[in-house]
């Protein structure tokens, strides 16, 4: 009778992907896997020994994680925790974790209990809904301005006519500065509505390296603010060629590095504290989902701003239609530039911090 060797479950435990965590009867660590050396940025050898607490802190102060984690210890009863977020080093992450007690019955004693943690990231996941859910309220929003837009035109075409009219019947000119007012201010609607309704044209594809658009977005703002704002260079030479419309790609990049330097001049104090700068920054990112596809990899451009960032209610929704942060904006521009990506089979997202602002375009290359 051949006898099977005896399964070395640790070394099993080492190859899950699932992050597990051994903690002792005093909340120190005494085992984790690799997945977890991998979530945590930690290796093997430091993490032993430490507090538990020190790794699993939550940012929610309205939940008591060593509390929790005691009644686990003392009661048996295991918990798990959703969406929940880490602090990992200096980064936080969204995990699913769940707590239970083990008894090494080789033993049979109570003393020799301890807490097993599982920990599956979720960020990821989290991202692909949110993203899925701000495309489709982006979509909606697009579907009622550009209905609003359609309905503001069409008045707008029989204001100018009985306006041009009435000017004509009126030979003396008493009212012709009037009706002037009346025409270019029915003018500018126009103007506005056909901005609203934005490119009626499907992008051209060619084949396009990345940098061209951005020198020429940079030769555009180092002319527009006579060089008192830095355009700095950060590329990666060796990206491959994306399918893109050149022309579009230039009016994308530049609706956002125009809002930078506006914003920019309307905070004069950001002279006199720092150098303004933008940075045109240029990188491979791998596995990264868009619109519910995953591309191995993609082409990924910042462009980043030093300026006095968004405003903290706004950052979710400035991709929207009408929303702006800046007295002087109409909201638009952001809006049109993420539907020209969108067309691309591309999307842009944005982080930004007071300092730091940052609008990064994705757009897959295979």
């Amino acid at each position: 009778m051949h006898l099977s060797p005896p399964v070395d479950y640790r070394s099993l435990v080492d190859h899950m992907l699932t992050a597990i965590m051994q903690v002792s009867p005093n909340l120190e660590i005494e085992y984790l896997n690799s997945a977890c050396e991998a979530l945590l940025d930690i290796s093997r050898t430091r993490a032993i020994g430490m507090p538990l607490l020190s790794i699993l802190n939550e940012q929610d102060e309205s939940f008591d994680t060593k509390a929790a984690v005691l009644r686990t210890l003392h009661t048996g009863q295991p918990y798990t925790r959703r969406e929940a977020m880490l602090t990992i080093g200096l980064k936080d992450k969204a995990v699913d974790y769940s707590v239970s007690l083990i008894i090494d019955d080789r033993i049979g004693a109570i003393a020799h209990q301890h807490l097993l943690i599982e920990i599956q990231p979720i960020d990821r996941l989290l991202r692909i809904n949110r993203d899925e859910h701000l495309a489709q309220q982006h979509q909606i929003a697009r579907q009622l301005v550009r209905g609003v837009a359609h309905e503001i035109k069409n008045p707008l075409g029989g204001i100018r006519g009985a306006t041009q009219l009435l000017a004509r019947s009126l030979p003396d000119g008493s009212v012709s500065e009037f009706t002037e007012i009346i025409i270019s201010e029915v003018d500018r609607l126009r103007t506005l509505a056909d901005t609203m309704l934005g490119s009626r044209h499907l992008p051209s594809l060619q084949k396009v390296n990345i940098h061209e658009p951005l020198e020429r977005v940079r030769s555009l703002i180092l002319s527009q603010t006579k060089n008192t704002v830095q355009v700095i260079r950060d590329y990666d030479l060796s990206l491959p060629e994306v399918n893109a419309d050149r022309d579009q790609m230039i009016q994308v990049m530049l609706n956002i590095c125009v809002n930078a330097v506006q914003a920019i001049s309307e905070n004069p104090e950001i002279f006199s504290e720092r150098d303004p700068k933008i940075i045109l920054r240029t990188r491979i990112q791998r596995m990264f989902n868009i619109n519910g596809v995953l591309h191995r990899s993609v082409i990924r451009v910042d462009l980043e701003d030093n300026g006095p960032g968004i405003p903290a209610d706004i950052v979710e929704s400035v991709f929207y239609p009408m929303v702006t942060g800046r007295a002087s904006g109409t909201g638009l521009g952001l809006s049109i530039a993420q539907n020209i990506v969108h067309q691309h089979g591309g999307m842009i997202e944005c982080q930004s911090e007071p300092g730091c602002t940052v609008f990064s375009l994705f757009l897959p290359w295979e």
